[in-house]
């Protein structure tokens, strides 16, 4: 008997430190806000072992009344805020959290393919360059990815003001403003004489270009995203900065399949000369503007709040061929809600035919839509280079709020 209790209380504490420590896993991995549309409760589908229990925030039944700019059409709008209690089987509190209830948003899913042009605000240093026995930006503190936006008074518009502004110093010291990590900085450089000209020492770029999918398009607003990830600059890898940008129209010329350790592309070439729309933003969650028109006809869908988006089938809308965009399925095999995970989800290409015709997934798909339960849940953004039928995705609420 004494060995049974013995053995009974062992299983107890043991299932009691698991407990404690999917508490604390859920509690870290967990938001601790939350959207919902109008109507709906809050529920973790992608978290079988958690439950929810409301609690309302402030006495009335619609909780507190609070101001959003994420899902305001005009940039601010009334929602109710409510906290919740989440609990492990249903049990065991995790901790609290908050929901706003809004609109669920209607927007168009697309799937075609867009060309990009990007001017930056100044010039990006891509490189840097000894010139005799040194670099004079090198010393004077500036370094690769850093935006020059000012050199000895005047505004820097592109690679030839710089190359100039320099020249005319005749060698004097000259100041520069330069940005970096969102901070600007001031410093002294002086040029170096060299092939008949003065030299600063680096290689800068004013501009960029490329094929995306748009993911969605906002007809109330006209507003679209596209990619799920920033455009980033070739030679540094960081997110160009942008003064100003445009998109156009694209025709898929055709691809170049995926094989292990080699990521295909989608080849195409820009149909019309004319822009067909503006770009505001390249940040973190895509690239974000307006259009001239309507892309395509076709149903508006729902936006899926990230916790209902699961592991299961669904579908993308991309383009291989042409500019019309077809739909494949795929698998959502993972979903990671955290607030500070490098991607949202994992995708699994299911369809034979994007496997015949691209090897799964291509450089140029990001942005391809993910369509599941009939409302837009995300976008594809990355490719898995050692397994391109796999690769990552970002929630559509996530690209959503950062449109507005």
């Amino acid at each position: 008997m004494r060995k049974l209790i013995k053995r009974a209380a062992a299983l107890l504490g043991a299932a009691s430190l698991s407990a404690l420590g999917l508490v604390g896993f859920y509690g870290r991995e967990l938001p601790d806000f939350y959207y919902l549309a109008n109507g709906d409760r809050l529920s973790l589908s992608s978290s079988f072992a958690v439950t929810v229990g409301d609690r309302i925030l402030s006495s009335g039944d619609d909780g507190m009344i609070v101001n959003s700019s994420a899902f305001g059409g005009s940039g601010l709008e009334e929602y109710s805020l409510t906290e919740h209690t989440l609990m492990l089987f249903g049990a065991i509190p995790i901790k609290n959290v908050t929901a706003g209830t809004v609109e669920r948003p209607m927007l168009m899913p697309c799937g075609q393919p867009f060309g990009i042009k990007l001017l930056t605000d100044g010039v990006m240093v891509i490189g840097l360059e000894d010139i005799g026995s040194s670099c004079p930006a090198s010393q004077c503190g500036i370094m690769v990815g850093d935006v020059i936006t000012e050199i000895d008074g005047q505004a820097v518009t592109g690679n030839k003001s710089v190359s100039e502004i320099i020249s005319a110093t005749g060698g004097e010291p000259c100041s520069v403003s330069y940005s970096r990590s969102g901070r600007t900085h001031k410093t002294t450089l002086t040029p170096v004489y060299s092939g008949g000209t003065y030299k600063a020492g680096m290689w800068v770029r004013d501009s960029s270009a490329g094929i995306g999918t748009l993911t969605f398009y906002d007809p109330s607003t006209g507003a679209f995203g596209g990619l799920g990830h920033p455009i980033c600059d070739a030679d540094t890898k960081l997110p160009v900065p942008i003064s100003h940008g445009t998109v156009g129209e694209v025709n898929i010329t055709g691809c170049i399949k995926s094989e292990h350790g080699d990521p295909g592309q989608l080849l195409g070439e820009f149909s019309s000369k004319q822009a067909s729309g503006r770009i505001t933003k390249n940040i973190s969650e895509g690239i974000f503007g307006t259009l001239d028109r309507c892309p395509a006809e076709g149903d508006l869908l729902p936006l899926a709040m990230k916790q209902e988006v699961h592991t299961g089938p669904a579908v993308i809308y991309s383009t291989l061929e042409g500019g019309e965009p077809c739909e494949y399925t795929i698998e959502i095999i993972s979903i990671d809600l955290s607030e500070d995970g490098e991607h949202d989800m994992i995708v699994q290409v299911t369809d034979d035919r994007l496997l015949e015709d691209a090897g799964g997934i291509v450089r140029g798909m990001s942005g391809s839509p993910i369509i599941q339960d009939g409302m837009l849940a995300g976008a594809v953004t990355h490719v898995f280079i050692d397994d391109p039928t796999r690769g990552y995705g970002i929630f559509a609420e996530d690209m959503y709020c950062s449109s507005r």
